[in-house]
């Protein structure tokens, strides 16, 4: 394999530092704001750096590095887009202990320039619509849990105000709700595999929509364990000598995926045949009921997967459990 230069960045709320490792290996560090101005000072810097053919990686992180990685994209650069968890995998072969933003850009960079990774594709603009509007549902409907809380302890000079709030933020959500599916029905391909997710007992218009919005395009996904690995539901055991940990999930995907998919998996436990299957020779095992959940998440996303890559609507005799 040719030498290389990698560029490894790691991205915050408000600025995303950047590494350019040379195929000498040093390093070349900056910092650049999280906007629009500072994704053209970026690119302006590589080609400074004359570093435009270098390959870049990033961490999935969810809003905060949308934007920049159709950025990269656009500008015909080699961006590839990668799992947290399989960054901090990495970090542990190296022993790598430096917890800083400037120490987490230069280890994305050598993990860019180990493993090579798959170059990202950007969705098409249909998915980044309903990508835009499903995070907003999910923020009102924060909102509105927040709120609710709030008038459940309110004096009562402060409950009118909130109760107005209330009313406004249910209407938002109404609203988008019914943007998501007239958007989902004016495109011919989100309409017909939202109607195969939605032959799945247990998954209802909200779960398909965020599945996808998030899982497109699914040809980035070779099997249900990469996609379970990207909704940070894969299980991760701890163990120690002759001491053996419990085993929880890794938290280290799409938290909305996860969000998700938790509702659904308690629907699909009781009327899904094969999640309640599944459930039941759980439970037989003596797993507890919250560990039992997580499974049928992962299960219901399993499922999920194998109906729109077949291109069929599930059958409970296929799915096996």
């Amino acid at each position: 394999m040719d030498p290389v230069s990698c560029v490894g960045i790691d991205v915050a709320k408000a600025k995303f530092d950047v590494a350019l490792l040379k195929p000498h290996g040093k390093y070349r560090s900056k910092v650049f704001p999280n906007n629009s101005e500072g994704f053209r000072q970026f690119r302006d810097w590589l080609e400074k750096q004359e570093a435009l053919k270098a390959h870049i990686c990033m961490e999935t992180t969810g809003a905060y590095g949308r934007s920049l990685a159709r950025f990269l994209a656009q500008q015909q650069l080699l961006i590839s887009v990668m799992n947290p968890a399989l960054i901090h995998a990495f970090g542990k072969t190296e022993l790598s202990r430096a917890k800083t933003d400037k120490a987490d850009a230069r280890l994305i960079a050598r993990y860019c320039q180990m493993h090579r990774p798959a170059p990202w594709v950007p969705p098409t603009e249909a998915i980044v619509t309903l990508q835009a509007l499903v995070q907003r549902l999910d923020d009102l409907l924060g909102m509105q849990n927040m709120e609710n809380n709030r008038l459940e302890m309110a004096e009562p000079a402060a409950r009118a105000s909130i109760e107005a709030l209330l009313l406004t933020i249910h209407q938002q959500i109404d609203t988008v709700r019914r943007q998501i599916q007239d958007h989902m029905d004016h495109h011919p391909d989100l309409k017909s595999q939202k109607a195969l997710l939605l032959s799945i007992p247990g998954i209802g218009e909200a779960t398909a929509a965020m599945l996808l919005a998030f899982l497109s395009p699914l040809t980035r996904f070779h099997s249900a364990k990469q996609v379970v690995a990207y909704a940070g539901l894969n299980p991760r055991i701890r163990e120690s000598g002759q001491w053996a940990g419990k085993s929880h999930i890794a938290k280290a995907g799409n938290v909305l995926l996860r969000k998700a998919l938790y509702l659904p998996a308690v629907v699909a436990k009781r009327y899904n045949p094969v999640i309640a299957a599944f459930c039941d020779r759980l439970l037989a095992r003596g797993k507890c009921p919250m560990q039992v959940i997580v499974a049928a998440m992962r299960r219901l996303l399993h499922i999920a997967f194998g109906v729109l890559k077949s291109g069929q609507p599930f059958n409970p005799n296929h799915a096996l459990a």
